[in-house]
């Protein structure tokens, strides 16, 4: 499994912006379809965004539609999630995850309730947005 990074959070203002990034070491980085996850204090972790390999198809969570945008560049092994217009709910600890199981985003989508089971996890990034 691939070893995953996070970086790129910070304190902001609500209607900021911040772009995580996650970088990828280990294995194959285009074997994966990458997931950015979010977990608030006392709240379930989610799935806000995912992206196949080759970038053709993506999910955002309602929540984030139209306002993050999750894209990858292979040539730096590194995925982002560019976060526009941010509130204060969607302050919480960002992580990415991959799993050499999950070939679509549609696989990735079915793991929102079991991504405990996912192979490959960065250490989280904290996003914290103030009103």
């Amino acid at each position: 499994q691939v070893q995953l990074v996070e970086s790129g959070g910070g304190w902001v203002q609500a209607g900021d912006s911040l772009r995580l990034s996650c970088t990828a070491s280990g294995d194959a980085f285009d074997n994966y379809v990458m997931g950015w996850f979010r977990q608030a204090p006392g709240k379930e972790r989610e799935l806000v965004a995912a992206i196949s390999w080759n970038s053709a198809s993506t999910y955002y969570s309602d929540s984030v539609k139209g306002r993050f945008t999750i894209s990858r560049d292979s040539a730096k092994n590194t995925v982002y999630l560019q976060m526009d217009s941010l509130k204060p709910e969607d302050s919480g600890i960002y992580y990415c995850a991959a799993d050499l199981g999950i070939t679509t985003v549609e696989a990735m989508c079915i793991m929102i309730k079991a991504w405990a089971h996912l192979g490959s996890w960065g250490q989280g990034t904290q996003v914290t947005v103030s009103s």
